[in-house]
């Protein structure tokens, strides 16, 4: 019978290596980052950047192998050092209160904000001055459910590798090109250069998200600029925009929380995009900014 695999101790200094990443310092130099949990570490597993594997080291306690036979037998098959380790060892890596029991290594995979525009993209998100990094993780989920190409984070926003914010993408952050550290202004030029209508959600918004599906105007590749939850989008960064666009309250709400604004958004996009005339539908070819196309 073999022997049952060696637990790593918690004064190892892969251990130490792996703790200090919970600190953005850390992670900003070793250009590394955690992922936790069996989604996130299941995705990493089978994401590959410009370096070869995405998930350099795997985590794991031993009830959480048996449980997650699947992703051990991945990451060993990878070629990823597996390390088994008793739950007080992962719990200290760990940056959650009910730890599952196991977290990766993973490479930083953002992507240059000039090789998402090089990408033509049809549907993109921008965060601006987003600080909630739970908030940030959301939205990438949404706009990886809805379809986008691609989101950018500005240097205004949220670290996209905070355990928090990774935790909230579940896994989303290994499915599209995100770009990160971009200033506003930049974002918004570079988007516009490459044909995207750009829209800034904002609940003072003069145009409604109504009213612009029904004139057809959301067919074509769109870029939509989500702020900060609690004070919404500064007026400079507002007017980059092609438009200011609110969502619709019908009810007694006084608000919605920003992933779920941003959740409405995307996917009346998607949909447009989706339905005749819209980019996706048909053969659509980009107009120049702010010179209607096919479906604008």
């Amino acid at each position: 019978m073999a022997a049952a695999p060696q637990l790593i101790s918690a004064r190892s200094p892969r251990v130490s290596a792996a703790r200090r990443l919970a600190r953005r310092s850390f992670r900003g130099r070793e250009r590394r980052f955690l992922a936790e949990g069996p989604q996130a570490v299941r995705e990493a597993v089978g994401h590959r950047g410009a370096e070869g594997g995405t998930l350099r080291e795997l985590f794991i306690t031993p009830e959480a192998a048996e449980r997650y036979a699947d992703v051990v037998a991945a990451a060993l098959a990878a070629g990823v050092p597996v390390h088994h380790a008793d739950p007080e060892v992962v719990a200290g890596i760990s940056q959650t209160v009910t730890p599952q029991g196991l977290v990766g290594v993973c490479d930083f995979l953002d992507r240059p904000f000039a090789e998402v525009l090089a990408a033509r993209p049809r549907l993109v998100a921008v965060l601006a001055h987003v600080r909630d990094p739970g908030n940030a993780g959301t939205v990438l989920r949404c706009a990886d459910a809805a379809g986008a190409d691609a989101v950018v984070l500005t240097d205004a926003s949220v670290d996209l590798y905070n355990p928090k914010a990774v935790r909230a993408s579940v896994g989303s952050l290994f499915h599209l090109p995100v770009a990160v550290g971009v200033p506003v202004g930049q974002a918004v030029a570079g988007l516009a250069e490459a044909g995207v209508r750009v829209l800034a959600a904002d609940g003072g918004g003069a145009d409604d998200l109504d009213t612009e599906l029904d004139r057809g105007t959301m067919g074509g590749p769109t870029a939509w600029i989500f702020g900060n939850e609690a004070w919404g989008l500064p007026a400079a960064t507002r007017e980059l925009a092609d438009a200011v666009v609110r969502v619709p309250i019908h009810g007694r709400a006084e608000s919605l929380n920003l992933a779920t604004a941003a959740a409405v958004c995307l996917y009346a996009s998607a949909r447009a995009q989706r339905g005749p005339g819209g980019c996706r539908a048909a053969g659509f070819q980009r107009a120049p900014h702010n010179v209607p196309g096919p479906g604008l």
